[in-house]
């Protein structure tokens, strides 16, 4: 008996960690009639009381600097940080590994959102300064919806999916519609624009079509479940569905309704003479890239793999994805595996036999507009360029990215 009661103490013990469920079913667990008690476990435990939870340790993924852009910058700042795409799984990026684009020079405001206030003026009847409790106490919405940043181009010279593609990020957001807080403030007739402004030391603004303001635009205070992350623009973002990053004003402070389209400090730059290129600038165009088998994987032989990626659209929703394991010879369709949300990250997947034979993979998507992704001739013989690696496509680049498989498995960018 002492033995047995010896035991069950070290059992307890082990089971610190679920204190409330794991002591209560321990009280009711007796040994078998004729077995010895269970072997105690070799694996070390993990902490019993974590004040925020933690990822298992065997679990690697983490963001990574942009190639070409050093971070930190001259400055000591953070510029701009790569999504790990190739570890990813579902459509939701976990808020830790979201992508980060900041103001080059502009720190992360430390922001007491008690203190912080969102002014709404220009051509209103009414002029409103919010508190963000106040900001609280409106009907919200949650949706889905992706970012990415103008950058997220593909080069020759990158070696993974999160080189190429990292700029891009989904996650479920939590806010008030932009539109309940206009017409609280009564917006005046002529209004043609809204001009929105964040509190970092670069002010980052920039303005919006008032019909995009009035039709899905979000003041966001919630990511994926909870606050912001400062990153992210704590306590309150703008979030402009569809629109390159730089429309997504973090730290949001004022919104200034206005006739015209204002040149701003985040528009400098952006905006350019051609009109075919200021087409295909603001709305992201429909997009989509492999994320398994991806640049730096390896295939451990011939046989039955699920090729899977993602896609997404700044227009509406994803209405299909076709893949090919032949250079873009044939095209068959992949499956949707998540629900496609407009203006979302959704999954696909695509069952394919690898015979061991070097192969270019690729993926290309329909949105509901019945606008498809390009491939980068169709890119190059639109804009008169050779189809080559160092054809930089103008505006948003969504043309099609080409994975190479050798024969060993190693997996390689299909552009280098």
């Amino acid at each position: 008996m002492e033995s047995k009661s010896s035991d069950r103490r070290k059992f307890l013990k082990k089971s610190v960690t679920f204190v409330g469920a794991a002591a209560a079913a321990a009280a009711a667990v007796r040994p078998v009639s004729g077995q010895s008690s269970m072997p105690e476990m070799e694996a070390p435990d993990l902490p019993a009381l974590i004040a925020y939870g933690q990822r298992s340790p065997f679990v690697k993924s983490k963001r990574i600097s942009v190639m070409e852009r050093m971070s930190p910058d001259e400055f000591g700042m953070t510029f701009h940080v790569l999504s790990p795409l190739q570890d990813s799984v579902g459509i939701i990026t976990p808020s830790s590994l979201h992508y980060v684009s900041t103001h080059r020079g502009s720190y992360v405001p430390n922001i007491d959102p008690a203190e912080h206030r969102l002014m709404i003026h220009g051509m209103v009847d009414r002029p409103l300064i919010f508190t963000v409790d106040e900001l609280k106490r409106f009907p919200f919405v949650t949706r889905t919806h992706f970012l990415e940043c103008l950058g997220n181009r593909a080069k020759s010279t990158h070696k993974t999916v999160q080189d190429s593609h990292g700029l891009t990020s989904c996650s479920e957001w939590t806010g008030v519609p932009l539109s309940v807080l206009l017409k609280e403030a009564g917006v005046q007739s002529g209004a043609a624009f809204i001009v929105a402004e964040g509190a970092e030391s670069v002010k980052g603004a920039t303005s919006i079509p008032f019909a995009k303001a009035m039709d899905d635009c979000l003041v966001a205070y919630g990511q994926n479940g909870e606050a912001l992350r400062p990153h992210q623009g704590f306590p309150i973002r703008l979030l402009v569905p569809g629109f390159e990053g730089m429309h997504n004003v973090k730290y949001l402070r004022r919104i200034k309704v206005v006739e015209k389209d204002y040149m701003t400090y985040n528009d400098y730059g952006h905006i350019v003479p051609d009109a075919r290129v200021a087409s295909l600038t603001r709305v992201i165009g429909p997009k989509s890239v492999i994320t398994f088998p991806s640049g730096e994987q390896k295939l451990p032989g011939p046989g039955f793999y699920e090729i899977t990626g993602l896609a997404w659209s700044g227009s509406s929703a994803i209405r299909n994805v076709e893949v090919s394991t032949d250079g873009g010879q044939i095209w068959k369709s992949a499956e949707l595996r998540t629900p496609s949300y407009p203006m979302a990250h959704v999954r696909f997947a695509f069952p394919w036999t690898w015979d061991g034979k070097e192969c270019l993979i690729l993926s290309r998507c329909t949105d509901e507009t019945g606008t498809r992704q390009p491939t980068r001739v169709e890119a190059a013989n639109y804009w008169n360029q050779p189809d080559n690696s160092d054809f930089r496509v103008p505006g948003a680049d969504n043309s099609v990215f080409p994975w190479r498989i050798a024969g060993d498995g190693s997996v390689h960018n299909g552009l280098a």
